[in-house]
């Protein structure tokens, strides 16, 4: 297995016993977990509809001032899935520019914050509702949840995820200046350094920081149900083809007789992938500070089990 001379880590829990190896990646050391934040934007969506503050049938303008647009008029239930027809950003103005800043610079493209989140909702169309991978969705979902709760994103992440599990690195950075001292930063080619991706907007869609043994302690409350929204890891309908299915934001792939529940990310400079086989009691986790995919290590190592 070779991740590189950059900084990555790997955690793997095998019925109930936590393995970790890490490169340049200190034990403090928060990285950037990318898309698998939509993973734990899905458990928190399922927990408020275990706690009866939201329904699957909820729209977004009952939570979110989004009334009179195209995107008020989804339900919370299609965001979960990917099924919303919302595309997968919104209507960024100067979006060119920011991509080209990423490209030359290495800047983070998606600071905005909610209330620039919203107004760029408002300006975006809603195309037919198909599986079809949105940030945008997860992002909204992400904030109506919260505001139902009476809380920022961050804080609901805070009080239902991470205080609960005990996962004392978690945090979700509105601005470089909420940066932890121990944040890691990113790679891109080259091993050039890549500017932190925060922003209020972006958190429930890839916003949330960890270090690799609170991942780690993450993977093992998936494995063994214990995480808040555990139904979220079950998959209800299609996503990509009959081997493919979607709970809320966690996919399962069948192949060869074993199931693989999953989500992965990527930023600027990070790649994760949180997996697990839930019939073996298997989980693995892993980050690497590079734009390469971790997706093919992160499966390889789940299907090493007998």
């Amino acid at each position: 297995m070779d991740l590189g001379d950059v900084p990555w880590g790997v955690a793997v829990v095998d019925r109930g016993v936590v393995s970790l190896s890490a490169h340049l990646l200190p034990d403090d050391g928060d990285v950037e977990i990318g898309s698998v934040s939509k993973g734990v934007t899905g458990l928190l969506y399922r927990d408020a509809v275990a706690r009866g503050e939201v329904t699957p049938e909820d729209l977004l303008q009952q939570h979110l001032p989004l009334a009179g647009c195209p995107a008020g008029g989804v339900t919370l239930g299609s965001l979960a899935q990917h099924r919303s027809g919302l595309p997968r950003l919104p209507a960024i103005p100067g979006m060119l520019g920011r991509s080209w800043r990423l490209w030359r610079h290495q800047a983070n493209p998606y600071g905005d914050t909610l209330a620039a989140l919203l107004e760029q909702t408002r300006a975006t169309k809603v195309g037919r509702p198909r599986p079809a991978y949105s940030n945008l969705g997860f992002e909204l979902l992400g904030h109506a949840v919260a505001a139902v709760a009476g809380l920022a994103y961050a804080e609901l992440v805070r009080t239902r995820i991470a205080e609960p599990l005990g996962l004392a690195s978690w945090y979700v950075p509105a601005s470089p200046a909420e940066l932890s001292a121990h944040a890691v930063t990113g790679r891109a080619r080259g091993g050039r350094p890549v500017e932190a991706w925060t922003g209020e907007g972006i958190g429930p869609a890839g916003g949330i920081r960890s270090t690799l043994p609170d991942l780690a302690t993450f993977a093992a409350a998936l494995l063994d149900g214990s995480v808040p929204g555990a139904d979220a890891l079950d998959p209800t309908a299609r996503f990509a083809g009959p081997a493919v299915r979607i709970g809320a934001a966690w996919l399962t792939t069948s192949a060869r007789g074993r199931t693989t529940t999953w989500h992965n990310g990527g930023t600027g400079g990070w790649r994760s992938y949180v997996g697990l086989d839930r019939d073996a009691g298997r989980a693995v986790a892993v980050v690497r500070a590079s734009t390469r995919s971790v997706d093919r290590i992160g499966y390889d190592l789940l299907r090493s089990s007998p």
